[in-house]
């Protein structure tokens, strides 16, 4: 069975922002320059945005 890459959360951000609004994409996309590989994926249960990248290896 293939093992899940870790993921680190680094930002939560609600689903209901204002129209227009994408805070989650902003926050991934400021990570992203700093050099971070960051992605936004919807966690359904909870109902928000989750900014996340891959755990590095230590």
């Amino acid at each position: 069975m293939p093992t899940q890459p870790q993921r680190t959360v680094l930002g939560r951000f609600p689903a209901g922002g204002p129209r227009g609004s994408w805070p989650a994409e902003e926050f991934a996309a400021a990570q992203r320059a700093q050099g971070t590989d960051a992605q936004v994926v919807m966690d359904l249960a909870s109902d928000q945005f989750l900014v996340v990248a891959n755990a590095t290896a230590q």
